[in-house]
Parts: C-alpha cells; structure tokens; sequence
C-alpha cells in the first residue's frame, strides 16, 4: 500500500520523501498513516526496483524523486487491485473490554478524554470542509473529510452511548484542580 501511494502521489510532481509523507498526510490523515522511516525504506527500494528516479539533492539535503514510465505502469496496475480488507485499531477499545477492572470514575475520565479528542478532529475536519469553500466535487479530499467527520460523529454518539451499553452508571468526571 506504501510504495502505491508514493507512486500516487509522484504522478502528480516530483516530491522529496519529506514532503510525501506531509501530502499523505493531509490527504488521508488519521485514515492512513505513513511513517518517515517507512517512506525513505519504500523510496530506496522504489528506485532500485527503477520505478522512480532520484534527482540531485536540493537544499538540506532533501532529494527529489520523480516516477518511470515504469512505475506510472506499476501504479496504474496497483491503484486498479482490490485493496484488501480494512485494519481499524481502536486502543480505547481495550480499555472497554476490560472497564470491569477499572474503578468507574477513572473509566469516566478516560472516557472523556476519548471524547475531547474526538470533538477536536471532528472540529479540525469540520473546518477543513469549510476551507475546502463549498466544494463538494472533483476534490479527494472532500471524500476523505467527509469519512471523517461521519467517523468522528459515531465515534462521539458511541462515547455517549457506552456507560448505558456497559451498564454503568455515567460519572462526571473530576474537575482538575
């Protein structure tokens, strides 16, 4: 998937891996990582695979890559495959699993802080979208924003709903002093 995405995004202009990760990144965002270290391992093997070609270094050492014809071949035959299933980590969710061995008032805690993180990228999504200006065709991102945003939407409406699908009695959190 790492190497398809380059590739993606390289059909589009030359990139140094610096900024692949940070187009990766606002694209798909928390949907679809990209890790640095990963990114220069995929582009190293890329180019010896001679599906992209590095360019002289530019300033601080940041070296551009541009796509072969070879790899715009190798692209469109990737991009084309079925992606495979989906890996969704949830690590609160393991906290759920085991809420039965937390005392309720910090199960409460750490469920608030689940919520303030999801309120807050709901909030950052919500005003990518209003960024975007209008736009609701033609652009990725507007589909990719509006997963998020209906992902953050459940994830909150869930968060409301656990204490009463745990069988717990919902706590307010304590104030912080």
């Amino acid at each position: 998937m790492t190497s398809g995405t380059l590739l993606g995004l390289l059909t589009e202009r030359d990139m140094t891996g610096w900024e692949l990760v940070a187009e990766a990144k606002n694209r798909v965002g928390n949907f679809w990582t990209i890790q640095r270290s990963q990114a220069y391992r995929e582009l190293a093997q890329l180019e010896k695979s001679g599906l992209i070609q590095g360019l002289p270094e530019e300033g601080r050492g940041r070296r551009p890559y541009r796509i072969t014809d070879q790899g715009r071949v190798a692209y469109l035959d990737w991009i084309q495959q079925s992606p495979g299933g989906e890996s969704i980590r949830v690590p609160f969710l393991l906290t759920v699993t085991f809420a039965d061995d937390i005392p309720a008032q910090r199960f409460a805690e750490l469920r608030e802080e689940q919520r303030r993180a999801h309120q807050q990228r709901l909030m950052e999504y919500e005003a990518a979208w209003g960024a975007l200006g209008g736009a609701t065709r033609g652009d990725a991102r507007i589909a990719t924003l509006a997963l998020g945003i209906r992902y953050e939407r459940a994830a909150l409406d869930w968060l409301d709903e656990l204490p009463e699908l745990l069988g717990f009695e919902l706590l307010p959190p304590v104030a912080e002093s």
